[in-house]
């Protein structure tokens, strides 16, 4: 069993209140205020950009439904790293948690905590360019990292507060837009999206959608993940739709579709054209909170997969450590949060993240795939929760994210090629780890 690799085990401390902020926190970072106004620039109209947005939502919702039941499956530490592990075996898994730790967990770390920092930096009405922003945001990682050193509870607080924070910050938006906004101008019917085009529409829709999986990251820390896990998901998913698409319905209000596309920064835009720079500055607080609560929860989520790699020995065997008396896997948050550190201080994690995105939902699709090997193999499990509708739902996610991909392929050939090749890589690496190292698993 990969939870350790010592007498030393997760403590079950999460109640299904914690499980879903995890969830929530997860999830929403800060696209929810930046990200409408590309996918504006995409789409015709107000109608697509609704539409855009609740396919992603439901997209979303189904996989997440799906690691709900992997989750209850497996309620171990390392998510979807464990079930690849079981379903198609080390090398996959491997190449799986490659990508996480060198471009996805550790780059959205250094991105959000670089965004955190920026906005911080304009609710105190200070203009902070990236470069300037990188000690911050060090220093911000290397803090939370601190926090999270003393075990899942103090950890799982602090995300609490900020996802709780976060959220009123979301429904203030929501609420004053909806209030101040009127019905937006007529416009002529758009030409309608071809299938690719909308594929592409998509992409950074899920990414905004994305982040759910944290939470069977550390499964092994939830009371009664059977029950809890699939309820903190479901909820979970199904408030973030909500916000999101009610968030965009207020940009939408008060910006208008024109508006929405020909802004960089919606959220405060909205909130300067109702109360003025006091509006933007206040919405500056709330996105500080909100990108917060995200690197705080990818910190949680990020560092129980690299321990389990370390435990199954295709990574360093210290990561595999748990902390004796905080039963945090304190070796591997160092690790994480130092790698974090040095893509924020050399500012190359907004590439990376360019090359991962595909890679990102692929994960997923691959994560999601391994309920077909489990509804055959494992028959024998008790969990009580199933995916509904079995087999449609996960093949239908699958389908989808197969879709967008493809065209994210058409749209952004380099940007998708680089992205294979840091995945290709993880191969080497993996035979390299193991035979020529000698590690064993």
């Amino acid at each position: 069993m990969s939870d350790a690799t010592n007498e030393v085990h997760y403590a079950r401390r999460l109640g299904v209140w914690d499980a879903t902020m995890v969830v929530v926190g997860g999830v929403i970072g800060s696209g929810i205020f930046l990200t409408p106004a590309a996918i504006a620039r995409q789409t015709g109209s107000s109608t697509e950009q609704l539409i855009a947005w609740a396919i992603g939502g439901a997209l979303a919702l189904i996989g997440a439904l799906c690691y709900a039941e992997l989750g209850a499956r497996r309620p171990n530490a390392g998510g979807g790293y464990v079930n690849l592990r079981e379903a198609f075996g080390l090398v996959v898994a491997f190449v799986y948690g490659w990508n996480m730790l060198v471009v996805n967990y550790s780059g959205s770390l250094a991105a959000v905590a670089t965004i955190f920092v920026q906005y911080a930096a304009a609710a105190l009405g200070i203009a902070l360019e990236p470069k300037a922003a990188r000690p911050y945001a060090i220093a911000t990682i290397v803090f939370l990292a601190g926090i999270n050193w003393f075990g899942i509870r103090a950890g799982s607080l602090a995300q609490n507060i900020l996802t709780v924070l976060k959220l009123a910050a979301i429904a203030a938006l929501i609420a004053i837009g909806l209030a101040a906004g009127g019905a937006p101008p007529p416009s002529a019917p758009p030409p309608a999206l071809n299938p690719l085009a909308l594929g592409g529409v998509l992409l950074p829709v899920l990414f905004s959608y994305g982040g759910w999986a944290y939470i069977n990251n550390i499964a092994g820390e939830i009371r009664e993940p059977q029950r809890n896990l699939p309820r903190a998901l479901f909820f979970g998913m199904l408030l973030v739709a909500v916000c999101y698409l009610l968030a965009n319905l207020a940009y939408l209000l008060v910006l208008g579709h024109d508006g929405l596309a020909a802004s960089t920064a919606p959220a405060a835009d909205l909130m300067r054209r109702v109360f003025g720079e006091p509006g933007a500055r206040a919405i500056a607080i709330g996105i500080a909170i909100s990108t917060l609560g995200f690197c705080n929860i990818s910190l949680i989520g990020a560092a129980r997969v690299f321990q389990a790699m370390g435990a199954d020995g295709v990574f360093f065997r210290v990561a595999g450590h748990l902390h004796p008396r905080w039963r945090t896997p304190n070796i591997a948050l160092l690790m994480l949060a130092g790698w974090a550190s040095v893509l924020a201080w050399t500012g190359t994690f907004d590439q990376l993240l360019n090359y991962s995105t595909t890679g990102d939902w692929l994960g997923y699709a691959a994560v999601v795939a391994t309920l077909f090997w489990y509804r055959r193999f494992d028959t024998a499990d008790t969990s009580p929760f199933r995916v509904p509708l079995f087999p449609l739902l996960p093949i239908v996610f699958l389908v989808a994210v197969l879709w967008v991909v493809v065209a994210t392929i058409w749209k952004s050939p380099h940007d998708a090629g680089m992205g294979a090749l840091i995945t290709l890589a993880g191969l080497p690496v993996y035979f390299v780890w193991r035979r020529v190292l000698g590690r064993t698993g």
